[in-house]
């Protein structure tokens, strides 16, 4: 007998907010969409998740989207209306966009015609991450530059202290230990271990933040998105 493939799986995710329900877009439409481009692909859509009534402005207020994302696997597909339905905020397309490409997974958009199942949606999914990536190397950059500019004018440190730095006699030099730290956070993240492995490893350790907390996944991404060491 002779052996199928098995059929590709997919997600789809809609959300309508309460001031564009009658603009052609509800949770209705953008379902029968999504459905349609399952059948049409080969696609077996295993779940619809929603938001109704929802703005896109905040990820984290929007738990259909959360556990959307919770439930993708690798070589599933998202697939929404259209990028405005996933999110509003282009730091976050941007943060959901990794996201998928890190479990190993793909984002069909109807409207904007973005497949990254395909060679082409895949130029546009990386054209996301490297935008991603020229954004924190801006911000990386700028307070390099700001913090080389308190060191060559040998002015006094009034700002609150970045992690691995501390105030000495008014002056913001390196703090030997602070740094050993980001050094480790970056070697395990290099290892490949998840932002809360690595937090709970450093409250393991008993080491603690900068304000003297402990460590969370937010605090580990923004400190790698932060520091200049």
């Amino acid at each position: 007998m002779k052996d199928y493939e098995a059929m590709k799986q997919a997600i789809g995710y809609v959300r309508v907010s309460t001031d564009r329900q009658a603009e052609g877009v509800s949770l209705e439409a953008q379902r029968a969409k999504i459905e349609a481009w399952a059948l049409f692909n080969g696609y077996e859509l295993v779940h619809v998740y929603e938001d109704a009534g929802l703005s896109g402005a905040k990820l984290q207020k929007r738990a259909g989207l959360r556990e959307a994302l919770k439930a993708i696997k690798k070589d599933m597909a998202i697939v929404v209306y259209s990028l405005s339905r996933l999110s509003r905020s282009l730091k976050d397309t941007i943060a959901i966009s990794e996201a998928l490409n890190k479990v190993g997974a793909d984002m069909v958009s109807l409207s904007e015609k973005i497949d990254t199942t395909g060679a082409s949606g895949r130029m546009v999914f990386n054209m996301l991450a490297v935008l991603a990536q020229f954004e924190r190397e801006q911000t990386a950059e700028r307070t390099s530059n700001s913090l080389q500019h308190l060191k060559g004018k040998r002015r006094r440190y009034t700002n609150k202290t970045p992690y691995g730095f501390q105030v000495q006699d008014g002056m913001l030099i390196e703090a030997p230990t602070e740094v050993a730290v980001i050094r480790d956070i970056r070697e395990a993240r290099a290892q490949g271990k998840s932002l809360a492995a690595v937090a709970s490893q450093l409250n393991a350790k008993g080491v603690p933040t900068k304000e003297g907390k402990q460590w969370a996944s937010a605090t580990v991404h923004y400190l790698l998105k932060r520091s200049i060491l």
